[in-house]
């Protein structure tokens, strides 16, 4: 072939395999999460990041098709199986009552979860280290932080008596939570009252009953529905002069007095990495549990001020971030 004859097929196929790569499909990615877009603040665009970082775009190699149950967890099957109908290549699920629909829903589309319950007492995984199955995913240690919870409150209030656990019945989380943080309060000497709510109305229901009982102070579990809602729950709270720790720093930030919990955008991030990588050929079961170990302690000193605390020097030393 001659040098010329030779470029010239070159570059035909160049051309070729350029216009081959512009006509793949792209890749179907189905999200389903139980409260709304946009209410766990930052973590769309963390996810969409990580899958960045592994080669995927939204709009040229990759489509994302949302879905959120408002609240409303009783929906999450039946969105669950739209995804499946799109015949999405991997299911990404927000938190841990969507994780257990996704499970319930297929037992061969991959899923990529984000859960605050341990996901082998929830049945979501067999182990950490090798999940099986069509699942993995992080875990974000929340059901274990309620004996945390409790020592920050007690710190910063070393005479309450009377403590309020704030739980959403419908999360996995729950039992465990409501079991741990009762252990920490026995061992504290502290009286514990377990209020539910999964509705706007019992939130407002909940409040006046812990008036009623003369709660000193008020801890809330983190659950998709309470998170939508943390303008409420603040709102409820200052109303009501409770102080209150929250398990993200998003309460604080929306004029809440404290909260202790992980860093919930790098997680996210991670779950775009896993998910990338199983559109690149990886197997959920082939990709280990990830835990989540970093924590913060964040403290709004302007509601500490409203409620007539003083927030003790060593409180405030062990905080990553204080809100003046």
């Amino acid at each position: 072939m001659r040098r010329r004859d030779f470029i010239a097929f070159l570059g035909g196929t160049t051309a070729w395999v350029a216009a081959a790569r512009a006509q793949e499909p792209r890749r179907l990615i189905g999200v389903l999460g139980s409260a709304s877009y946009g209410a766990f603040p930052g973590t769309e665009t963390a996810f969409i990041q990580g899958l960045k970082a592994t080669g995927f775009l939204e709009g040229k190699n990759m489509s994302i098709e949302w879905r959120w149950a408002e609240g409303q967890y009783n929906r999450l099957s039946l969105l669950a199986g739209d995804l499946l109908s799109r015949d999405v290549a991997v299911i990404v699920t927000w938190d841990a009552p969507a994780s257990l629909a996704a499970k319930a829903a297929t037992k061969t589309t991959a899923i990529v979860f984000l859960t605050g319950a341990d996901p082998v007492e929830i049945g979501l995984v067999e182990s950490f280290s090798r999940p099986s199955g069509n699942l993995t995913g992080i875990y974000n240690l929340i059901a274990g932080l309620g004996p945390k919870h409790l020592e920050i409150l007690h710190d910063l209030l070393p005479a309450v008596s009377t403590i309020v656990s704030l739980l959403n019945p419908d999360n996995p989380n729950a039992h465990a939570y409501a079991l741990q943080t009762q252990a920490a309060a026995d061992a504290l000497g502290l009286r514990l009252q377990v209020l539910t709510a999964h509705t706007e109305a019992d939130l407002e229901s909940a409040f006046g009953i812990m008036v009623q009982q003369r709660a000193n102070a008020l801890l809330v579990i983190a659950d998709p529905f309470f998170i939508a809602r943390r303008e409420q729950v603040v709102a409820l709270a200052a109303g009501h002069a409770m102080p209150a720790i929250y398990p993200i720093r998003w309460f604080p930030q929306s004029g809440g007095l404290m909260s202790y919990g992980a860093a919930i955008e790098s997680m996210y991030q991670q779950v775009g990495i896993y998910a990338g990588r199983i559109l690149k050929g990886a197997k959920p079961a082939d990709l280990p549990i990830q835990q989540e170990t970093k924590y913060q302690l964040v403290i709004n000193l302007k509601t500490a001020k409203a409620l007539s605390l003083t927030v003790p020097p060593s409180l405030l030393a062990r905080a990553d971030e204080v809100i003046e």
